[in-house]
């Protein structure tokens, strides 16, 4: 399914996957600088562990949620 009639779950989804693929791109050397950037403590994959986390906190909060209303 396409914009703009996706879910919010499905939003959600589809920043997990980019911040997940930013990662990728953004993965540190064994000198501990990033292989694009080239800076140490990137400010990008840093950027994109802060959207998982707080996807992951959402979906935690929905499913304590969901358990009440059951």
């Amino acid at each position: 399914m396409t914009a703009p009639h996706l879910s919010l779950a499905q939003i959600r989804n589809r920043l997990v996957l980019t911040a997940r693929a930013v990662l990728r791109a953004h993965r540190t050397d064994p000198d501990g600088r990033c292989l694009l950037c080239r800076t140490a403590g990137c400010r990008v994959a840093t950027a994109a562990r802060d959207v998982i986390h707080a996807a992951a906190a959402v979906r935690t909060a929905e499913e304590g949620t969901k358990r009440h209303l059951c």
